[in-house]
């Protein structure tokens, strides 16, 4: 059993170890940005390469001749490098070029959902035009819309992948209607659409599922802290962590909101066989917001989430090499996929300057020799140099993850490693913590009138 690795972050190294520790004890040939540690620990074969050049890859596959290929990253996905790999017979665990839209463009997503009648959409419009007389008229009609439709409560959400750094939320990255429309007018010009919606209040999550066709197997619901900074402050980044608890539910959800977010992966999974003609296999990743009205959708990612991989893949107690042969055969079912049950917090460690600055690439972190049994590092954006010590990026470096019998035992695990690191770097210490999960709870309440 050979496996292609596609891979640029820690979620690749999660990805691996799953792999890994499969009973097929397959062969892992990992295509990645950089010397990862994780990478190198795991695979047969390690190659360096620009995996958005999607030729390299199609070149690697008909050297390596792997049973099939796991795309990670949401680049090539988007780019379709599935499409590219099975014109030469590598079946992939991620979905094709045109089913992957429901990631790589806002609209298509917003649009299906619309059309197949999955009621979980904000209110929305997109918007673009065809020439400079339109274009005049476009930015009347988008500060019309924000204003009056919105009342001022808006999303701007770039129309093509953008590293997850494309949306901006009014009375966040946007404090007046004119900066609003000034967004969604540089939008336009980069990639020819735009989409505007409600801005929703309630606690964000995700549901992440594996796929195949019309068969949905959920993993456990997630939450993710986005934000730079302790208490939610500052800029939006990939994820400085996130958690997931023992019941695989989490505390601030329902019964009700679990189903939700469920019965929409597997509606999405529908409709995408119906408006594609062909079944998606892969991850779909569902962004939700718990409101006062119920579960809506933020928006869908075609792949892991990048901490939430590093959460799930841990706990898996099945064989994962067998869960991405069932989704590629169409054999998928829940009996193949088991979790233990088990909480997990995932703290990320940083260049200090992160996201802002890039001041310590090239630095040395010095990395615990010896975690605790429970506790896990994923490798990110550092390498390994010549002398084997472990040199700074500029992005997310290594996701620190505790697993426990419940949220608290977790988090103090993860915490408890994060401070035996050494070097210009940081983490967020109020990740998973009692005090911050009480937040969300609290405002689900007070949303819900409970």
């Amino acid at each position: 059993m050979r496996i292609l690795l596609i891979s640029n972050s820690a979620r690749g190294h999660a990805i691996a170890e799953a792999f890994s520790r499969s009973p097929q004890k397959p062969e892992i040939i990992a295509a990645c940005t950089g010397r990862d540690p994780g990478m190198m620990k795991l695979a047969k074969e390690l190659h360096v390469v620009d995996i958005n050049g999607l030729s390299k890859i199609v070149e690697l596959a008909k050297a390596t001749k792997p049973d099939f290929a796991f795309i990670a990253p949401d680049d090539p996905i988007g780019a379709g490098l599935a499409d590219r790999l099975e014109s030469i017979g590598v079946p992939c665990v991620a979905p094709k070029k045109n089913l992957a839209k429901i990631e790589s463009s806002k609209s298509f997503a917003r649009n299906l959902m619309n059309k197949y009648g999955i009621d979980g959409s904000p209110a929305y419009r997109v918007f673009s035009f065809s020439s400079m007389e339109a274009k005049r008229q476009l930015d009347l009609d988008i500060r019309h819309y924000i204003e009056y439709d919105l009342k001022g409560q808006y999303v701007i959400k770039y129309d093509a992948l953008k590293g997850g750094k494309g949306v901006k939320l009014s009375g966040e990255h946007l404090s007046t209607i004119h900066m609003g429309a000034k967004y969604a007018m540089e939008c336009i010009d980069q990639c020819g659409k735009v989409v505007i919606e409600e801005k929703l209040t309630g606690v964000e999550f995700s549901v992440l599922s594996f796929v195949s066709g019309l068969t949905t197997v959920d993993m456990p619901a997630v939450q993710d802290y986005k934000r730079a900074y302790i208490d939610d402050k500052g800029p939006n980044t990939g994820g400085m962590g996130t958690y997931s608890d023992a019941n695989h539910f989490l505390p601030f959800l329902s019964t009700d909101d679990m189903k939700a977010a469920s019965n929409f992966n597997a509606k999405i999974a529908e409709a995408l066989m119906k408006e594609c003609g062909e079944p998606y296999k892969g991850i779909l990743y569902g962004g939700f917001i718990a409101t006062k009205e119920g579960v809506k959708i933020i928006e869908y990612n075609a792949r892991f989430g990048d901490p939430e991989a590093l959460n799930i893949l841990p706990i898996l107690e099945t064989d994962f090499v067998a869960i991405c042969q069932s989704i590629i055969a169409g054999t998928l079912s829940q009996d193949l996929v088991k979790f233990a049950p088990k909480a997990t917090v995932c703290k990320y460690i940083t260049p200090k300057s992160y996201p802002e600055d890039k001041k310590e690439k090239g630095q040395r972190v010095l990395v615990p020799e010896r975690i605790p049994d429970d506790a896990r590092l994923y490798y990110g954006d550092v390498t390994m140099n010549d002398t084997g010590c472990m040199i700074l990026g500029t992005s997310r470096s290594i996701g620190v993850v505790g697993i426990g019998d419940t949220i608290g035992d977790a988090e103090k695990l993860a915490q408890e490693v994060c401070e035996r690191f050494s070097g210009p770097v940081r983490f967020r210490q109020d990740i998973a913590t009692i005090e911050s999960i009480q937040k969300r709870v609290d405002l689900m309440q007070r949303l819900r009138g409970r």
